[in-house]
């Protein structure tokens, strides 16, 4: 078989001493590339299925609606406990699971348990009745933890597979084939509602079969990520026989001592926080919002989300090319001013057709917005030390989907159930983070990053 082209990818990071410390010296095939993009399609049939489209509409309508607390009960569990506690638990876990699964190497055994767990944990929704509100919290809530844990690790992965020139367009591959897998599972989703509701099926007994596909899909997709994707990092030998959680500690304690040396990195952090508590909100309860507003069915969100799939995957294969171009802030910037747009023309949004203009400008922006903020990190983080530094940015990630979540949550009970000034609050965050976002220095981020050898421990 003929090798497949290759990038090249200088992978290694030395210490004050030259010695090669973390990452071995590689080059990053276009099949090992395809390999590490495939988790992207796997991951997204969960994301897309359960966090967005599907699931999370259906715990607010029917397994909280048939409960004693009804459908407002089931916005506050969703909006206040499932999606912030989850979220927070990753915040409090992914920097020092970052620097241990460096230290050890083992960011692909890390990424094989926490899919595991995922996939268990999306196939338990569909034994879940209508009424047992806490059963599905719990198991969604670890769904959603798992799922989560594992977007950062395979996002640690993405410094080691490119180069600064041209990772902006492999981030960009990794999240275009995220809206591929969403297409698909959107797609057989969809064809099995229409055929279900053609034989008379209920809710509550076709949306916890599509549980059972998305864990199926989860699996079979994930599958070339594990055979063929290479973990490129060895055992750090200065860290062997130490307490790896202490290690752990002890560099996330190191990087924040040297916020000064990694401030455009930091100052990044808190410009992804501030815009994604509103990004998150959006693509966690726009289900919620479409089908509350302007009385969406379930095959109609499902339409709307596999249509913003194919405009997504276009805004991030499009704009991953332009970041490499011009830079990822000036792409941010411009992504971010299509979010307020969005925002705006939802919240104004009287009938269907409006919501979706609304939605395919919200789909151009999502994935090139996500696929730039990866990519930006990725050029921030030193090398040998990518599974720390893209575990900050799953801190940040998540801890602005707690946020954001808490408050759409906590507008829309101030309003008195008024979701379209809960999205407009949304809008305030893309714009506070379009103002941060000129604080940062992305040539002195990247040369942050390329000085850095003072390796803790």
């Amino acid at each position: 078989m003929s090798k497949a082209p290759a990038f090249e990818s200088e992978t290694s990071v030395e210490s004050g001493s030259g010695a090669p410390i973390g990452v071995e010296h590689g080059r990053a095939t276009k099949g090992e590339i395809a390999a590490w993009a495939a988790y992207d399609i796997a991951n997204a049939t969960y994301g897309t299925v359960v966090a967005t489209a599907v699931y999370n509409a259906y715990f607010v309508d029917v397994i909280c609606g048939q409960s004693p607390g009804g459908k407002e009960f089931g916005t506050f569990l969703l909006s206040v406990i499932i999606i912030p506690v989850s979220a927070l638990a990753i915040v409090l876990t992914a920097p020092v699971l970052g620097t241990i699964v460096d230290a050890m190497a083992a960011k692909k055994r890390m990424l094989f348990v926490t899919t595991t767990l995922c996939i268990i944990c999306t196939a338990t929704l569909s034994l879940i009745p209508p009424g047992e509100a806490w059963a599905a919290v719990i198991a969604l809530t670890l769904a959603n933890f798992f799922f989560g844990t594992g977007e950062d690790l395979i996002a640690s992965f993405l410094p080691e597979l490119s180069t600064q020139e041209n990772m902006g367009r492999i981030s960009s591959i990794g999240w275009g084939a995220g809206y591929v897998g969403s297409l698909i599972a959107l797609g057989l989703c969809f064809a099995y509602f229409t055929w279900a509701k053609a034989q008379g099926m209920q809710q509550t007994e076709y949306v916890p079969f599509a549980m059972l596909i998305c864990a199926i899909l989860f699996f079979l997709f994930s599958l070339p990520t594990f055979i063929f994707l290479k973990e490129r990092a060895t055992p750090q030998p200065d860290v062997v026989g130490k307490n790896y959680f202490k290690v752990g500690f002890e560099r996330l304690r190191h990087t924040v001592n040297h916020a000064r040396h990694y401030r455009d990195l930091f100052n990044f952090l808190l410009t992804l926080c501030v815009y994604s508590c509103g990004s998150t909100a959006v693509i966690h309860l726009a289900s919620v919002y479409a089908q509350q507003v302007l009385h969406f069915t379930a095959s109609d969100s499902v339409i709307m989300i596999l249509v913003v799939s194919v405009t997504a995957a276009i805004g991030a294969g499009v704009f991953g090319m332009v970041q490499d171009r011009i830079g990822a802030i000036k792409t941010l910037a411009i992504t971010l001013s299509i979010w307020t747009v969005a925002i705006f023309i939802a919240c104004m949004a009287t009938e269907k057709a409006h919501l979706w203009v609304a939605a395919n400008f919200v789909g151009i922006a999502m994935g090139a917005t996500g696929s730039a903020g990866r990519a930006l990190v990725g050029q921030f983080s030193p090398r040998g030390r990518s599974g720390e530094f893209l575990g900050l940015w799953g801190m940040a990630h998540k801890l602005a989907t707690c946020i954001g979540a808490i408050t759409f949550g906590a507008v829309t009970h101030l309003s008195g159930n008024n979701y379209r000034v809960a999205l407009l609050s949304c809008g305030v965050f893309f714009i506070a983070g379009l103002l941060l976002l000129w604080r940062v220095d992305e040539k002195r981020g990247r040369l942050a990053a390329k000085i850095d050898a003072d390796l803790p421990v």
